[in-house]
């Protein structure tokens, strides 16, 4: 918007542009406002607005607050009151919002320039200029600041070869534009940047100064730009790191500690495990300039996370190395210092006490907010000793303060420790002459010792103290190497009772443990104490853990049987504590890679098992992870499902964890377990605009695209990005072709199957669009739109589709065939839903469906309305169609058999007999109209609209009623029986309230001037049956009249009627209409 105003005709509303401008850099700085307006002004206006800026300084704040950041400002004004002056001691003032220039300015699709500026043919010109020319149009294109992510794989391609290009200039050319790339895409960038990573780190061993600068740039920018990570590319940099040039293996460590640096103290922590191990090893090069990268590495790590990782490691180097290592430390903590930045291995303390308050300040825990007391604060380190000690001690220990604390990471990496401090620490606790018996070589004196061992460590009052200390004596002496079963099982056993006992186990006592617990696993004689230990360790860390540690081990050990038989134990620990404390991406990887792929029998026969009990709770889907297994495993494990069929939530686990983080247990009860992969980046604009082709080649190859991704994705797939797909799926759905619409149909069932309950938000309402395609009239289309609406109920439950449906069957595009077919699907689905009330908003369409011309829909719709009466009662049924049309009513009464609407009939009939004496009056009390005779319909309408019950009126002599009998066909009633007979009985006194009836209308159609019916148009199947009716009950010759074709003898017909009092003629087809 501001571009344009720049050059506005009115100076005022140039002048508020530049006031505007001006504002913005107080508030997201000068830089990105320079970069991104300055370009689009006259060279007057930027004069006039640089020399403004200068004389803009500070950020600006914000004066007034919602309500949610003043509530915060409240906490904050609260913290002096509880921490005293030390706090504002150490305050710390708050940091400038940084504001990223990539978030505001809009992406370049650079791919459709490239074609046209004649890229593709460039980069394979025989000529090294044109092939330089080439890659350069591509550098200026890729320098815009935000790149429209889109396909760049072939791009990547041509960049790989090029950066081998004999030609130097080409290669720094086609090495610069991957890092413009890498800068732009960012993220989007991710997977070709692990494919140019190699090829990128080999060419270091160029000399050439702009070769070198060009890839230390490129690959300084890749991560930056977030599109590589450390922890992803560890095999490719233990490749460079062993390059025979040595100018590789030093400027790889190089970029990796640049990577280290510019990374946070998180991503360290789970890094340096593996890097530190190299750094070692790369010590020992014979190189000064790859061991100095090698120093500058453990320096970087040490720098964000301490010395602590790395204590373990340096004491293997000698003297002079560790004097270095130290003077590099210290040289870099200096100069941190000198800048005026805190790092965090020399202040820990005080970093984290600072981020206590800080996180305190920013929330009050649920605790202090329904007590209505102020939240206690970690107080920093102070000089005085105040009033802020004796808070801190009345609530030392409370709800509070833990809410308040923030969570520590736990150091799972046991350190270092020699024997004789353990024995010294442990003093108080174990007898000496015990670890001396430990320690002996005759075994009876050992068995003896860990007995006495035994007894102690149960009599200890205060086990937790001394836990850590008593697991690492046991992995000392005896150790893990005793030969002795019976001192074996002892020291299994005290082990496991630490850490069931304990209140809080270390995961460092379970990383001590956990080789020496795997190995005896593998024995039969201490198999059953060492599984009960594994066990006893999950109930206290967690089986996560557990099954993490034991992955490499593992896979790692020479002995095949600890391999065997640990995953056995994995069996019955998924079935102990299920699988929502696992990760089952890596327990599945796990199988395929290591089990599955095992060369003994027994291993590939324990990890069928363990995968058949990961069916037992995560049910079907894990199907899809294994379609690459070998036909033979595919069999075996297809049997192994049928052992384990899933249970879902009907499968509890048996046992549970003790001390398990409260987000991990959040998380993984809020997902339903197997991975998800998010597909974003493969739904490229060129996906979506080939759905749309005027070729249907293109469109038919595009839907098979997205089949193949789903399939890729092992049919598990996130929601992010596919709101875009969904839209263009839609239009596929009024494709001309039939085949494609039937494609179409297909891939939006993988698609619901894959994305899960999520698909509702993503799909934006393609479902109504779905089920327009019912109203086909080829039954193939039919059936896809039926399994297509399967998967989707499978994916969201039909609650979520009723509204959709319920448009669907009211709409008469559907067709009769259309509606039978999903009426039919909805019968079969309808009893499965969770909440049966949902589908009440289906009755008024399905009971529209009993009056369809087709016989076949009116069934249908029968079963349903049926099923549905089954599940949720008369009662909630009569409710909903309460205000339905009478004669709507009267089919669905007569249907449905509902009980309600047939005692609405009777007390009408109540109503009206009672106003009439009748002279059969005590031989009819018993009897009931029949909810089976369509005259019955006459009475509710009577009842509903209020006939009002008149002692005055006319009665039927007994002469006329006489008369009226001679017309009916009961001279042979003995023959029919005495049900017929009650028939006949009804059916005239039903005749007798019509006429009452229409007495009553007649008398409210003098009082009214104008009256409108509406006379629905009977159908033909409904003549049918009234004219078998009146044959049946009305004689042969009456009934011959009134079905006669001749409009006179069909006057003959109602005159003899009229003699017996029924009426007139305009009486009489009114009754026959109501009849109907």
């Amino acid at each position: 918007m501001l571009p344009e105003l720049f050059d506005h005709p009115d100076q005022n509303v140039r002048a508020s542009s530049k006031g505007l401008t001006l504002e913005l850099c107080r508030w997201i700085g000068k830089e990105p406002v320079k970069s991104i307006l300055f370009e689009k002004m006259r060279d007057t206006m930027k004069k006039e607005l640089e020399a403004e800026l200068a004389n803009v300084s500070g950020i600006a704040k914000p004066t007034r607050k919602i309500r949610s950041e003043q509530e915060k400002e409240l906490e904050e004004e609260a913290v002096p009151e509880t921490t005293g002056a030390s706090t504002s001691e150490v305050a710390v003032p708050d940091a400038p919002m940084e504001i990223d220039e990539y978030d505001l300015v809009d992406p370049v699709d650079i791919l459709t320039p490239l074609e046209k500026s004649g890229f593709w043919d460039g980069v394979k010109a025989t000529k090294w200029s044109e092939r330089r020319d080439a890659v350069a149009e591509l550098t200026k294109l890729a320098s815009t600041k935000k790149i429209a992510p889109g396909d760049f794989n072939e791009v990547s391609r041509t960049l790989k070869k090029l950066v081998t290009d004999v030609n130097l200039a080409v290669a720094v050319e086609a090495t610069q534009a991957i890092g413009n790339l890498a800068k732009g895409l960012r993220t989007h960038f991710s997977g070709n940047s692990r494919n140019l990573l190699p090829v990128l780190l080999e060419k270091l061993k160029e000399k050439k100064p702009t070769m070198s600068e060009a890839l230390t740039q490129t690959l300084e920018a890749m991560h930056k730009s977030g599109c590589i990570a450390l922890l992803d590319v560890i095999e490719d940099v233990r490749v460079a790191v062993k390059n025979k040039v040595p100018l590789v293996r030093s400027l790889t460590l190089n970029w990796v500690a640049f990577c280290i640096e510019t990374s946070n103290k998180a991503t360290v922590l789970k890094l340096h495990k593996e890097y530190v191990p190299i750094c070692m090893e790369c010590l020992n090069d014979s190189t000064p300039d790859v061991r100095d990268s090698s120093f500058s590495v453990l320096t970087a790590i040490a720098k964000m996370v301490g010395m602590k990782p790395l204590e373990r490691s340096l004491e293997k180097l000698d003297d002079v190395r560790k004097k270095k290592l130290s003077d590099m430390i210290g040289s870099a903590t200096d100069t941190v210092l000198s800048s005026g930045t805190v790092p965090t291995s020399s202040s820990g303390a005080a970093t984290s006490a600072r981020e206590v308050t800080d996180s305190s300040t920013m929330r009050r825990s649920a605790a202090s907010m329904l007590s209505g007391k102020k939240p206690i604060h970690a107080a920093a380190p102070a000089k005085k000793s105040g009033p802020a000690k004796s808070t801190a001690k009345k609530t030392d220990g409370g709800p509070q303060s833990k809410a308040s604390a923030a969570p520590e990471i736990e150091d799972v990496e046991p350190s270092e420790m020699s024997l004789e401090e353990i024995e010294e620490r442990l003093n108080s606790v174990v007898k000496t002459e015990t670890i001396s018996q430990l320690k002996s070589t005759v075994w009876k004196e050992r068995l003896e010792a860990i007995g006495m061992l035994k007894q102690d460590v149960e009599n200890l009052t205060e086990l937790d103290k001394s836990a850590e200390l008593l697991v690492r004596l046991l992995c000392a002496v005896p150790g893990w190497n005793e030969k002795n079963v019976q001192v074996q099982q002892q020291v299994i056993e005290v082990i496991t009772y630490i850490a069931s006992t304990v209140k809080k186990f270390p995961k460092r006592c379970v990383v001590l443990c956990l080789l020496g617990i795997s190995e005896r696993v593998a024995d039969i004689k201490t198999r059953a104490p060492a599984m009960k230990c594994l066990t006893a360790f999950c109930e206290a860390v967690g089986p996560g853990f557990v099954f993490e540690r034991l992955y490499k081990i593992m896979k790692e050990h020479k002995n095949p049987k600890v391999l065997s038989e640990g995953i056995l134990w994995m069996v019955s620990a998924v079935e102990d504590f299920g699988t929502s404390n696992l990760k089952l991406k890596d327990i599945i990887d796990f199988c395929k890679d290591t089990g599955l792929q095992s060369s003994a029998a027994a291993t590939r026969n324990s990890t069928i098992k363990l995968i058949g009990m990961l069916h037992k709770f995560v049910g079907p889907d894990i199907k899809g992870f294994l379609s690459d297994v070998k036909p033979a495993l595919l069999s075996a494990l297809d049997a192994e499902y049928e052992k384990n069929p899933f249970e879902g939530a009907a499968a509890p686990p048996k046992r549970t964890v003790r001390a398990l983080d409260t987000a991990s247990s959040t998380s993984a009860a809020s997902s339903d377990g197997l991975p998800r992969e998010d597909i974003s980046s493969k739904i490229t604009p060129a996906l979506l605009k080939n759905l749309g082709s005027p070729d249907w080649k293109l469109r038919l190859e595009s839907i098979e695209a997205v089949n193949k991704i789903v399939e890729e994705a092992h049919k598990r797939i996130q929601p992010t990005g596919t709101v875009d797909l969904f839209t263009a799926l839609r239009g596929r759905l009024n494709d001309s072709n039939k085949n494609l619409v039937m494609a179409t149909l297909s891939s939006i069932g993988v698609l619901a199957s894959a994305m899960g309950p999520s698909v509702e938000k993503s799909s934006k309402g393609i479902l109504a669009d779905v089920l327009k395609c019912i109203g086909d009239n080829k039954k193939h289309m039919r059936e896809c739109t039926l399994t297509a609406l399967d998967s989707w109920v499978a994916a969201t439950q039909l609650d979520k589709m009723v509204p959709y449906i319920a448009v669907a069957l009211g709409d008469q595009k559907s067709g009769s065939e259309g509606r039978k077919d999903l009426f039919d699907w909805l019968s079969k689905h309808v009893s499965k839903m969770s909440d049966p009330a949902e589908a009440l908003p289906l009755l008024k369409p399905s009971a529209s469906s009993l009056m369809d011309k087709s016989s076949e829909v009116r069934k249908a719709a029968e079963t349903f309305m049926n099923e549905v009466l089954k599940i949720c009662g008369q009662a909630a049924v009569a409710k909903n169609l309460r205000d339905l049309p009478s004669p709507t009513m009267a089919i669905v009464a007569e249907r449905l058999k509902l009980s309600s609407v047939h005692e609405g009939i009777s007390d009408s009939v109540k109503t009206v007999t009672t106003s009439m004496s009748l002279p059969s009056k005590g031989g009819l009390k018993n009897i009931k109209p029949g909810l089976n005779d369509r005259s019955s319909n006459v009475g509710k309408a009577a009842s509903q609209r209020g006939v009002p019950a008149r002692a005055s009126v006319t009665m039927i002599s007994s002469q006329d009623s006489l008369q009226s009998q001679a017309l009916f066909n009961i001279k042979d009633s003995n023959k029919v029986g005495q049900h017929q007979v009650l028939q006949l009985a009804k059916l005239y006194i039903e005749f007798l309230y019509l006429y009452l009836y229409l007495i009553v209308q007649e008398d409210r159609e003098r009082r009214v001037l104008v009256r409108k019916f509406k006379f629905e148009e009977p159908r033909r199947e409904q003549i049918d049956e009234l004219k078998v009716d009146l044959f049946k009950h009305f004689r042969e010759d009456v009934s011959l009249r009134l079905w006669n074709s001749d409009f006179k003898r069909q006057i003959d017909g109602i005159e003899l009627l009229q003699k017996v009092g029924i009426g007139n003629i305009r009486t009489y087809s009114c009754a026959v209409n109501c009849a109907t």
